[in-house]
This record gives structure tokens, C-alpha cells and sequence, in this order.
């Protein structure tokens, strides 16, 4: 069970410089994590917060990732990723991700160099320097964070979109696809939502993708916040979902955050889903 949420936290995708970044100051999610059969087995946390105390202002992204209820008893997981994104650009300046699981402790800071194309990945209190790691084309960014930054990629069913994954201190090439749509049953309301899956497609597939598992999100269609309703990692063993239950939009929206209250959705009189890809998701 701790792979779902490790891997929550140890890839990234990347997104065009000078990009829009998919967070706004004082954004936040909440996500309740179900695993086979234990529906409450976690929470994450993902919050955005600007940093304007330095040179050049920043964006703070914040996710924590715990176990709760019958799935703590059975394994203490906690786990606390930060992205520090240049604004004027977009780009991952530097990321640290965290965990504790049980009485196992590891951390690791990546930073990032674009002009001399390197990342320095080096572990705290470790006497061993910085290994550098050559850095391929594309803006590197963690797992969840990316997988929230395709709510701006406007992709239709059909189209896909290549992206660089980088798995704790190794490059993934992944192509997403937008599989289908589907209706997304949440806390907060039903969701008409476009389906998201990295795949290997120009290499050979490794690690998880070449042990058969399958990684999912669900992008709302109903308004223009796009939201990621759900992220599904599945495995042999079993699959994890993270399913949205409350929703903070940014300081300077408009909008109102969600929590108890269900969104309307938008109906488009001529809008008829394909009845071979049209299914009902569940949490």
C-alpha cells in the first residue's frame, strides 16, 4: 500500500516555460485516498501560497500525503513534498520531498540549473556531495503538482501531449493521452470529466510501466476551473484513488471554495458523449 502513496510524490512532469501555472496564491485541494478495499485509507493536501521575500517572486507548492484510520494501524505513512516555482517563468526552481514510514525516514532536495542543464539531487545529513544529473529537455515538476497542471492543457479525446517524468533521480519520457470522458461521482457533486493517462510510448517501458501499472486523472469539464477530481494509480495488487473533497480557488477569484456545497454543471444541448467511451467512475 505504500506505493500509491509514494508514488504521490516521487515524479514529476513538465510544462512549457514561461507557462501558466495551474496553482494560484492561496489555492488549495483536499483529496481523500481510498486503497482496494479501505475507503478511507489517507488524505493529501496540496496548497499554493506566493513568496515574495526574495529577489525574484516565487510560488510555494505544498502537498502532504498521510495515512488515517485502519490503513495507519497497518502502515504510518507521512509524506510532505515542496515545489518552489519562479513566477516570471513558471519553472521548478527546487523541490524536497520527505517521508516517514513507520520508523524509516528518507529526504532528498533536487535543484534545478536550466542554463547549464543540470539538476543537483543530494540527500540531507549525507557526507556523500551532490550527484548532478543531466537535465533533458522540459521543466521538471512533481507528480502531483503536474497531474494538477494539465487541468490548463486543453486536451480533447484523441489528442495527446509528451512529458518528461522523473521518478525520485531518474527521466521518464511519457506521452499523455486523453482517453475518454467520464462521470466522476464525488462528495462535492458529479463531474463530467476528461480521463488522462501517461503512457510509455517512445521508449521501453521501465519501472512501474513495465510491471503493468496504469496511472490516471480526472480533468472537470463543467466549468473554467477545470478541476483534478481524481487521481487513480493502478496496480496487480490493487489500485489507489485519490477522489477531491474540498476545493479553495486562489486569492484573487472570483470564485467560491468548495466544500459540502455540489457545483452545477454546464449542459450543452448538443454535446452527446461517444457511447463507446462515455462510463460511469465511482469512488
Amino acid at each position: 500500500m505504500r506505493f500509491i502513496f509514494a508514488l504521490f510524490l516521487l515524479s514529476a512532469l513538465p510544462a512549457a516555460a514561461d507557462m501558466r501555472l495551474a496553482l494560484g496564491d492561496g489555492e488549495a485541494f483536499t483529496y481523500k485516498v481510498s486503497w482496494a478495499i479501505l475507503m478511507g485509507a489517507g488524505e493529501i493536501h496540496i496548497t499554493a501560497k506566493s513568496d515574495l521575500t526574495g529577489t525574484a517572486p516565487r510560488l510555494r507548492v505544498i502537498t502532504t500525503t498521510a495515512t488515517s484510520g485502519l490503513a495507519r494501524l497497518l502502515m504510518r505513512f507521512d509524506a510532505r513534498a515542496e515545489s518552489v516555482f519562479d513566477l516570471r517563468t513558471g519553472r521548478l526552481l527546487s523541490l524536497t520531498e520527505s517521508s516517514q514510514q513507520n520508523r524509516r525516514h528518507s529526504e532528498h532536495v533536487v535543484a534545478f540549473d536550466y542554463a547549464a542543464k543540470n539538476a543537483l539531487y543530494s540527500v540531507p545529513d549525507d557526507p556523500a556531495p551532490p550527484r548532478s544529473l543531466a537535465l533533458p529537455p522540459g521543466d521538471p515538476m512533481d507528480l502531483i503538482t503536474s497531474l494538477v497542471q494539465t487541468r490548463f492543457w486543453d486536451l480533447k479525446v484523441g489528442q495527446k501531449r509528451d512529458a518528461l517524468v522523473m521518478f525520485d533521480d531518474e527521466f521518464y519520457e511519457l506521452t499523455i493521452h486523453a482517453a475518454r470522458m467520464e462521470k466522476v461521482y464525488t462528495s462535492l457533486g458529479t463531474f463530467d470529466a476528461l480521463v488522462l493517462e501517461p503512457r510509455m510510448d517512445h521508449t521501453e517501458p521501465k519501472g512501474m510501466f513495465r510491471k503493468g501499472s496504469t496511472v490516471r486523472v480526472w480533468i472537470e469539464q463543467d466549468d473554467e476551473r477545470h478541476l483534478p477530481v481524481k487521481f487513480e494509480v493502478e496496480f496487480k495488487i490493487g489500485t489507489g484513488v485519490a477522489t477531491l473533497t474540498a476545493y479553495q480557488p486562489p486569492a484573487d477569484s472570483a470564485a467560491t471554495a468548495v466544500t459540502k456545497t455540489a457545483p452545477q454543471p454546464v449542459e450543452v444541448a448538443d454535446e452527446k458523449p461517444p457511447a463507446p467511451d462515455a462510463k460511469d467512475s465511482r469512488p
